[in-house]
């Protein structure tokens, strides 16, 4: 978007011109960097309804301004999670890449297996870690 130093009738308009630049550029810095977050929740079980819900949770953490990296909706495209070694694959490619992320956000009150052994991780590597429950609101943990 380019920016006028002038108003609609050709004068110069210093005030207007820097106040909407000062906008421009910090919505410019806003969309720079956005912090990566881990998204932690169930897979297993109603795949269907499980896939649906990380993929709102996703969505959520891209309105709030970060980077959703969510391992269970990108490895079962090409990993079988039935099969157990390729199951503990994809957990250890997730592992790697919650390394890269600022936060792990955990969703949801049921834990599953895989949720718990990533969770176990993020405490013995002190990452960041945030609860939120199925319907989106942050809640403390103990």
């Amino acid at each position: 978007m380019s920016i006028s130093k002038y108003n609609t009738e050709g004068y110069p308009d210093p005030t207007a011109y820097g106040a909407l630049s000062a906008i421009e550029k910090e919505e410019r810095a806003l969309r720079a960097f956005r912090p990566i977050v881990y998204i932690c929740s169930p897979y297993a079980g109603d795949v269907e309804v499980n896939v649906a819900a990380a993929r709102r949770y996703s969505r959520f953490a891209v309105d709030k301004g970060y980077i959703p990296i969510a391992p269970h909706l990108l490895f079962p495209q090409f990993l079988n999670d039935a099969n157990p070694n390729e199951r503990e694959l994809g957990l250890f490619f997730g592992n790697a890449i919650m390394s890269k992320c600022s936060e792990v956000w955990v969703f949801g009150s049921t834990i599953s297996r895989g949720m718990a052994a990533e969770i176990k991780r993020a405490e013995w590597k002190n990452y960041r870690l945030r609860y939120f429950t199925e319907g989106l609101e942050e809640v403390p943990h103990a």
